[in-house]
């Protein structure tokens, strides 16, 4: 056993069905399959259908499962509202959403135009808030006994951070969100969750961030305590045991997968690591004098 394989038991998500915004690449992708693997059927979204039909049909033959690809821009209403009844049309039910779609720019604030800052904010806070909402009625509505929204946001989203102000500024306001109906929906039966998950690269998003030679400059495992990124499987675990009936218990949560990542820039006084032993040894010896004397 190692944290590249799957973590639950084969049946764990049997019976659900889970759409996920952004599925068809990247980490959604990966959910996608995990959850597959696992029993559910799942829906796959986003705004480009191809995309999303090449890699359902990838997903279906790796793992037997069912997949459906609907093209959807999360930033209006009308098509997520068209997007919820086309999977309800297929399966009869949803079971869990999970808010995967996201955008990012790495970029002085003041480089950014209004519309570069706007759309950051409508695909991430927009996006998930019409998809919360769309969904959380028709459970509502419907009676639905038990339900589940998890949210992808990022450690930034409590901490802010320099360069990515629109993500960091709509990923707070998903995490306020995940936050606020945990207890406000919970009486309907809807838990509402979020996972923060640290550096776990995917070619295109990361190609787009840091292109060239940044990604060597800029080596993020450096910054983590257990010097490396996450595996794509590991946080296919979290999401899918959030998504299963063992996590019934756990509502309002947000769960950080980093390596110790932001813990790292948070300790004021971390940066001592780079102190040698000798120094220390030094600075030791120092202090007895002090105590001696």
């Amino acid at each position: 056993m190692n944290y590249k394989e799957g973590m639950l038991r084969e049946d764990a998500l049997v019976g659900k069905v889970i759409v996920i915004t952004g599925g068809g690449s990247g980490l959604g992708k990966a959910m996608t399959k995990y959850f597959l693997e696992l029993g559910a059927k799942v829906a796959i979204t986003s705004r480009n259908l191809e995309k999303l039909k090449g890699t359902a049909e990838e997903l279906e033959k790796e793992t037997g499962g069912k997949v459906l690809p609907v093209q959807c821009d999360v930033r209006h209403y009308d098509q997520v509202e068209a997007m919820l009844k086309a999977c309800l049309d297929e399966y009869g039910q949803v079971d869990g959403l999970l808010n995967n779609a996201a955008g990012n720019f790495i970029s002085p604030t003041e480089r950014l135009s209004a519309n570069a800052f706007d759309t950051i904010i409508d695909i991430v806070l927009k996006g998930s808030k019409n998809c919360t909402l769309a969904f959380g009625k028709h459970w509502i509505d419907t009676k639905q006994e038990t339900s589940t929204i998890l949210n992808i946001v990022t450690t930034y989203a409590w901490t802010g951070s320099a360069y990515v102000v629109p993500s960091a500024t709509a990923k707070a306001g998903v995490l306020a969100m995940t936050r606020s109906l945990a207890v406000e929906w919970a009486k309907y039966g809807i838990r509402s969750n979020a996972i923060a998950p640290g550096p776990f690269p995917t070619k295109g998003a990361w190609d787009r961030l840091l292109p060239g030679e940044l990604k060597d400059k800029f080596d993020l495992a450096k910054k983590v305590p257990l010097k490396r990124v996450g595996d794509h499987q590991e946080l296919a675990n979290l999401a899918a045991y959030l998504m299963s009936d063992f996590s019934a218990y756990i509502n309002g949560e947000v769960v950080t997968i980093d390596g110790g990542e932001w813990l790292e820039g948070a300790g004021q006084f971390n940066i001592l690591k780079h102190i040698p032993e000798e120094m220390w040894d030094q600075l030791e010896a120092m202090i007895r004098a002090k105590k001696s004397n």
